[in-house]
């Protein structure tokens, strides 16, 4: 776990995810369209991917796998419903990955 948690801490947002998922794609496609550029690691094409994925398996987190604020947020039905109970955005602001606009 060290590893994902040195990934998780450096960036505001991280997504653990697989280039071929199509729920990994949305949930990257909706963060990116709230004007987030998070830090994405496909698993299944970098090097010590399989170990990064083994290591998220043994916590119980499929990709995607999403971190806000160096905390596990949760995979794609989570970060979905953050979104549509308006909760996603001030999380996003809160780790300083989104500016606020008043």
């Amino acid at each position: 776990m060290d590893m994902v948690m040195r990934i998780v801490s450096e960036w505001p947002v991280v997504i653990f995810s697989r280039s071929s998922c199509c729920m990994c794609h949305s949930v990257k496609t909706l963060i990116a369209q709230l004007g987030v550029n998070p830090a994405v690691y496909d698993i299944d094409e970098i090097p010590k991917g399989w170990e990064i994925e083994q290591t998220l398996l043994r916590r119980g987190r499929n990709p995607p796998a999403v971190f806000i604020g160096g905390e596990f947020v949760g995979g794609a039905n989570r970060i979905i419903s953050l979104h549509l109970e308006q909760s996603l955005q001030p999380m996003l602001i809160n780790a300083g990955a989104l500016l606020e606009f008043e």
